[in-house]
């Protein structure tokens, strides 16, 4: 019980209560101390007055008064004349005196400490003030003893109460407790657990239902991340299951392909002009191609096969993309426009980098002619002394707000209706492998610039093969 957080707050409860109690403990018993003594006092001063009134009194009722005063000695100062009103022997000597006329309250506490902690049965002198103007002071000699005594059932009694007290307001702050914060948080475990068992079972994502606006906060934190989760592990599920389909079609696609590229082949033999011209074309289409389904292969293993660098002029991979793009397009109204100097070579993989080239003007193509309007589509190259640069620019409408905010994440950052978001997840992927980066340069209204960045030292490139 004592590790559970109903059973510390008992104990922090019932702790905090004594501690108030003491606190008001030694005050009270101070009080109690000081009544009394002004209780004498004024005792004492009847009977002084009871004496001065009659001359004649006997010894036998001045011992009355002063059993009935409960002090031994009385002495009355009246119009600076210090009188002995009332007396009788002292067992022994005076062990302290206290002036109650302007004792402070911190001292009124200690002197009630002293009396619970000292010698028992002292003689002690106390002076006050005469009640009613009765005289200057007032002085009287008494037992302690039966103040010590009475101070002790006092504070007793006090404790005893302070303890009952407190048991009963913890035992009230437990149930409150229980009912109010832990019973709210058990739920949250059974649902956190309940969920940790089939977390991709929407049924058992918490839903928050909490009075309390601090625990409900944290339920409300709890179902967003076990929503997030569980979609999350529906889309891995999603994607493991499409990695084993296209890996299956692709090794089929594979071979049909292979095929193909024999028969392609056997197409530059023709004495017909253009087909002499479009076979070359053909067939480098069709051994990409086949080289794709390879690397789908890998894709589908959950990683893109590393880079095979080597000196590559980057010009004739632009110029590839574009006649291939210039095709797709057809009768759609879209110029494409190349600025890349002849002799730029640079250090990569022409296969993959074909692919990233590709899916960027492909995506701009595509937005161009969802818009229904003319557009350009521009590749640009160079280098500078830190890496070589590839941008692919276009005047389309933008990239859509979903795209921007998950840009490179697969199944979400499509850049058209109905896209996948694979394109740019892999393009991205493939530029990474040659220890580069792509980023997105500018989109909005007036178009989008992506920007391909490849190292130029043998540092990055080491980098990323690790």
């Amino acid at each position: 019980m004592i590790n559970s957080l109903s059973g510390r707050f008992l104990i922090l409860t019932t702790l905090f209560v004594l501690l108030a109690e003491v606190m008001i403990f030694f005050p009270s018993v101070a009080s109690y101390r000081e009544d009394y003594l002004q209780q004498r006092l004024e005792r004492a001063q009847i009977a002084s007055l009871a004496v001065l009134a009659d001359d004649m009194i006997d010894a036998e009722l001045e011992r009355e008064l002063l059993t009935n005063a409960g002090v031994y000695n009385v002495v009355l100062r009246r119009d600076e004349v210090r009188q002995l009103a009332l007396s009788s022997p002292i067992p022994d000597a005076i062990a302290a005196t206290y002036d109650l006329r302007d004792a402070s309250r911190l001292g009124l506490i200690r002197d009630a400490v002293d009396v619970l902690t000292g010698p028992e049965n002292r003689i002690i002198r106390v002076i006050g003030q005469p009640v009613q103007s009765g005289g200057l002071l007032i002085e009287v000699t008494l037992d302690e003893g039966p103040l010590r005594k009475g101070l002790w059932d006092y504070g007793l009694r006090v404790l005893t109460q302070s303890a009952a007290i407190a048991g009963v307001l913890a035992a009230l702050l437990f149930v409150a407790v229980r009912r109010l914060m832990v019973r709210p948080i058990k739920e949250v475990v059974r649902a956190m657990e309940s969920y940790a068992e089939a977390p991709e079972d929407a049924r058992r994502i918490i839903s928050p239902h909490a009075g309390i606006r601090e625990i409900r906060s944290a339920e409300e934190a709890l179902a967003l991340v076990q929503t997030q989760m569980t979609g999350a592990l529906r889309q891995k599920d999603r994607l493991a299951q499409l990695g084993g389909a296209v890996a299956k079609v692709a090794h089929d696609l594979r071979n049909i392909l292979t095929s193909a590229q024999l028969f392609a082949d056997r197409l530059e033999g023709s004495e017909d002009p253009l087909v002499r011209r479009m076979a070359p074309k053909l067939v480098g289409s069709i051994t990409r191609a086949v080289h794709l389904t390879e690397s789908t292969l890998a894709f589908g293993r959950a990683e893109e096969p590393p880079p095979t660098l080597s000196r590559l002029r980057i010009a004739g991979v632009i110029a590839d993309v574009i006649d291939s793009e210039r095709l797709a397009a057809g009768d759609h109204d879209i110029s494409f426009s190349e600025d890349v100097p002849a002799g730029l070579s640079l250090r990569g993989d022409a296969e993959q980098l074909y692919r990233v080239i590709q899916n960027l003007v492909r995506n701009a193509r595509q937005a161009i002619i969802a818009t229904g309007k003319p557009g350009e589509i521009s590749v640009q190259a160079g280098e500078d002394e830190e890496c070589w640069w590839i941008r692919v620019t276009d005047t389309g409408p933008g990239l859509p707000q979903k795209a921007r905010e998950h840009l490179f994440q697969p199944f979400q950052g499509g850049t058209t209706r109905g896209g996948a978001g694979l394109g740019l997840t892999i393009a991205a992927e493939l530029v990474r492998g040659h220890g580069g980066r792509l980023d997105l340069a500018r989109t909005g209204p007036e178009g989008t610039t992506f920007v391909i960045r490849l190292p130029r030292t043998e540092a990055a490139l080491t980098d990323a093969a690790e």
